[in-house]
């Protein structure tokens, strides 16, 4: 009989139901998926000795590392699902500068605070709940990825166990079709990544938030402006434009707004300035409701993505990468932008005009701008609702939609592009090479034969 130094559960064990959903973001969890066992892992051999108990079992594996995927990844049927929450320590080469740290390390809450103390960062995720195993291996859209690049190309090496159950480590020398496909392949990677080695970059200095508030009367006309300054501005600043309800003050209704934010992180206050000004160039900045530069920290940049990202609410999400005319592009996306039904749901262009070229790698899929819609709420009678209003919001945006980012995505309802035609045959490749009896979970999607192609086009 296998034994653990971690927890193991079945469902007749108290605490299953608990081991199964307990570190799951979304409060809207799967009713009709469920493991035939969890292993919280204390170490990663409990991971290897999970993975040699799967297939001794013929079950599959599933893997939670942070428990902020939407469509809860980690609950599948007939599964074993390893539960990483324990490797969550970090280590730091200061030769190197290189960071160390388990999948279920929460990138702001923990690894940034680490990093800090240090003077070096690492763009991690925005939300500083979400941990770096899922966040990493979907390619990682973190702090200023438009001018720093994915968070999945800072990867230098992964300690992974295999199919087989064994612990090796992959970089660019040795076991290189792991490293690969560790930078973008998410839920389907052919092993469980039980550490992440990362190049992390000389701490900025000086953080300002630029933040103008527009009626969303005026999405249309700040949409066109925007495009045109975006791919001008410094590599430095990150640019998000946001619809969202602010909280009523003297107990007024709630009003959707249109906010422009840009966050400069540099060396210097009047460095971060100069970045920002281009911002104050929008044709109706005299029309905004509010337009300040003011200095601010990462602890408040976190404070406020908790605000947004209530933990155990209800929430829908979807995103789409878009390109074409940008007239084209405003049309599709104002439903999603304008009529939201919930107060608390906010949707996010995500500034990327700067296209960079993409090492090679599994993540292959970006373009000028990412939409994503959150739509948190707290009442479970509004799941049919929101459900019919965010499916039929993406379908006006599809004239424009290139595909999606795997990190806000849910197959069971929706199949979109995420890859490269091409990486995602190779990645295929290695799957059927490293994990040939499926022991590993694939994606989780409505249908497996279509997936990887946007869903009106098959």
């Amino acid at each position: 009989m296998t034994t653990f130094a971690g927890k193991f559960y079945e469902p007749t064990d108290v605490g299953f139901d608990e081991a199964v959903f307990s570190r799951v973001f979304n409060a809207r969890r799967p009713a009709d998926r469920m493991p035939s066992a969890v292993l919280v892992a204390d170490n990663d051999q409990d991971v290897a000795a999970g993975v040699r108990y799967a297939k001794e079992n013929n079950l599959a594996v599933a893997v939670r590392s942070g428990g902020h995927s939407w469509a809860v990844w980690s609950v599948q049927n007939d599964t074993l699902l390893i539960d990483l929450g324990k490797l969550n320590s970090a280590d730091f080469d200061e030769v190197a500068g290189i960071v160390s740290g388990g999948p279920a390390i929460q990138g702001g809450n923990e690894l940034d605070l680490f990093l800090a103390e240090r003077g070096r960062f690492f763009n991690g995720g925005h939300c500083p709940t979400v941990g770096i195993g899922g966040f990493l291996l979907q390619g990682g859209q973190g702090w200023c990825q438009r001018g720093w690049g994915w968070a999945a190309e800072s990867v230098v090496a992964i300690d992974v166990v295999t199919a087989d159950g064994d612990l090796v480590r992959a970089d660019a020398e040795q076991n290189s079709d792991l490293y690969w496909a560790a930078r973008g392949a998410g839920p389907s990677f052919p092993g469980i990544v039980t550490k992440f080695h990362l190049k992390t970059r000389p701490r900025f200095t000086h953080l300002f938030h630029s933040v103008q508030v527009y009626d969303i009367a005026d999405f249309a006309e700040v949409m066109a402006w925007m495009y045109e300054v975006e791919p001008t501005m410094s590599p430095e600043v990150e640019i998000v434009c946001v619809s969202l309800c602010p909280p009523s003050v003297n107990g007024e209704p709630r009003k959707r707004v249109y906010v422009v934010t840009g966050l400069a992180l540099s060396e210097s206050e009047e460095a971060a300035r100069a970045a920002l000004a281009p911002l104050q160039t929008c044709p109706i900045v005299d029309r905004a409701f509010e337009n300040v530069v003011t200095e601010s920290s990462m602890a408040e940049q976190r404070a406020g993505q908790i605000q947004m990202n209530p933990e155990n609410w209800r929430y829908f999400a979807d995103n789409v990468w878009v390109d074409g005319k940008t007239d084209e592009i405003i049309a599709a996306l104002t439903p999603v932008f304008t009529t939201s039904p919930e107060p608390d749901a906010f949707t996010i262009w995500f500034g990327n005009g700067l296209m960079r070229e993409l090492p090679d790698m599994a993540f292959s899929l970006q373009a000028p701008a990412y939409i994503a819609t959150y739509l948190a709420y707290e009442d479970s009678t509004n799941d049919s609702r929101n459900r019919v209003w965010l499916n039929d919001a993406m379908v006006a945006a599809q004239p424009v939609t290139v595909g999606q980012y795997l990190g806000d995505s849910d197959m069971t309802n929706r199949q979109l592009r995420f890859m490269a035609d091409a990486n995602f045959a190779k990645l295929q490749d290695i799957i059927a090479k490293r994990d040939p009896d499926g022991r590993f979970v694939r994606y989780l999607a409505k249908d497996s034969s279509t997936v990887n192609r946007n869903h009106w086009e098959v």
